[in-house]
């Protein structure tokens, strides 16, 4: 870098909902920035409503320093979507103008936004509006499209694969039917992968139609081989009455068929905490590094990804809107078929 040339000035933000690797891929993004690049970086507070409201703080090296293994965001984070319900520019002061407007004012050369679906379709939106912006992909459901594997996943897998791990000496204990709710909203990769390496019975995903006979005649076909309990893993996705949880509507289905007695667990929340394991605060570093360098290079309305365990980048454009779902015939649930892991579908 010249050293007559004005540094680049980049601002940081993350929104959605928060999952371990946050502050890790902030870290990545900003130290990067700073050492080899000599940037200034700006972190927006509360994800676009920073943005909005010009609420930032300035990150210098030091603030970087001691929170790679911290769960949550140091920026904090919300669920604003400033096109949410935008009057399309009419108004003066509508959001993206604020955003804009504060976008200049500050002198921001670029922005990073890290987040999941919702915070790469409004990235995009942002870039479309003439905004220099790189995409970090996190969720723990790893439902964003463009990458092989969002920051967070491998953290809420670990954390769903221990309470299942729990669950069994309970339920062998009891001779019970064990059901456990997992997150992921309409993609299955989290009960998938929690409920293979937690020994699940059976696993429930969105992308599978069930039938709850065949669930049912699963478990009894286990009684009836002097199994005494079953563990029965369950994403939040999978159709069933809004009333009421996936779990308790699966579990009330199974005592009213089976007659065995049957209880039902909501992992929650609990799965978007803690400090990030070693593989997302490698994955969120890697991420954020790379997109420091795409800044510097200037490959603007991108976001970084990772494809064959490579760092790439995709076009923001293409990725607001889609969702990266278990394919039903994906090699990891015909390798489960073949153990005798039922997925609710063999009767139908």
């Amino acid at each position: 870098m010249s050293t007559s040339a004005k540094p680049k000035r980049i601002g940081i933000l993350t929104a959605g909902g928060d999952c371990p690797g946050l502050n890790a891929a902030i870290r990545g993004v900003g130290k990067t920035a700073i050492v080899e690049y000599g940037m200034e970086v700006l972190g927006f507070n509360a994800g676009y409503s920073g943005l909005i409201n010009g609420d930032y703080i300035e990150l210098k090296e030091s603030a970087l320093s001691g929170i790679l293994t911290l769960g949550g965001t140091i920026l904090g984070t919300s669920r604003e979507k400033p096109y949410k319900g935008n009057k399309n520019g009419k108004d003066a002061e509508d959001k993206p103008h604020k955003i804009m407007k504060n976008y200049k004012k500050l002198g921001l050369d670029a922005l990073v936004c890290i987040g999941g679906n919702g915070t790469m379709k409004t990235a995009s939106l942002l870039a479309q509006e003439g905004m220099n912006v790189v995409g970090i992909p996190k969720t723990i459901d790893n439902d964003v499209w463009g990458t092989d594997v969002t920051f967070g996943f491998d953290s809420a897998v670990q954390i769903a694969t221990d309470a299942i791990d729990r669950l069994h000496t309970t339920a062998n204990s009891h001779q019970r039917v064990m059901i456990i709710e997992i997150m992921g909203h309409h993609a299955g990769w989290l009960a998938l992968y929690s409920g293979l390496a937690g020994g699940g019975d059976i696993i429930l995903l969105p992308e599978l139609e069930y039938n709850i006979r065949s669930v049912c005649k699963k478990i009894e076909s286990r009684f009836e081989s002097n199994k005494p309990y079953s563990i029965v893993v369950v994403a939040e996705g999978i159709d069933h009455p809004k009333e009421v949880s996936a779990a308790t509507h699966i579990a009330q289905a199974i005592q009213t068929y089976t007659g065995i007695e049957t209880r039902e667990t909501v992992l929650g929340y609990i799965q978007r905490g803690g400090s990030p394991t070693p593989m997302d605060r490698i994955l969120a570093t890697r991420y954020g590094a790379f997109a420091a360098q795409c800044i510097a290079n200037e490959n603007f309305g991108t976001m970084v990804a990772v494809k064959n365990n490579d760092l790439t980048t995709v076009p923001l454009e293409e990725v607001g809107g889609k969702l990266r779902l278990v394919e039903p015939n994906l090699g990891l649930i015909e390798k489960a078929r073949k153990m005798g892991v039922s997925f609710g579908d063999e009767y139908m």
